[in-house]
């Protein structure tokens, strides 16, 4: 299992007019989360672009047990459980920094396509390198 933990903070642009976190910025955290992760395994998105694969979400959920509010640190535990086959799924857990409660869990959902948007297997180089960090 490859796990990364993202912190980042609540802004005033996250909240909403009851004060918690909007329900929609999840998943952005997610996609930063992901993103910072795949970097720590160099795994850069961009990278990956230009070698003509493309990982749209096909899927994505969000359990929300308790909302952050303005200004809290959370820390949002991103997995990847196992290795892809057609389709890539990661898994977060959100906490908050102050107490380590869980506010949320989620996961997306990834397909492999091409710039024409035809779907692909995964590529070599991302399956092995996925796998030298679940062999560590």
């Amino acid at each position: 299992m490859i796990t990364y933990d993202y912190i980042t903070k609540i802004y005033y642009k996250d909240i909403d007019q009851m004060g918690v976190v909007y329900y929609s910025r999840y998943f952005e955290f997610f996609e930063q989360a992901r993103t910072e992760m795949l970097k720590g395994i160099d795994l850069i998105v961009t990278d990956i672009e230009k070698e003509g694969y493309y990982l749209p979400v096909v899927s994505a959920t969000a359990d929300y047990k308790e909302g952050a509010r303005f200004e809290d640190k959370i820390i949002i535990r991103t997995m990847i459980k196992k290795l892809p086959q057609a389709r890539m799924k990661i898994d977060y857990e959100v906490y908050r920094k102050t107490d380590n409660r869980l506010l949320v869990t989620g996961h997306t959902v990834h397909g492999f396509i091409d710039k024409d948007g035809k779907p692909k297997r995964p590529p070599k180089f991302l399956l092995d390198r996925l796998s030298s960090e679940f062999h560590q």
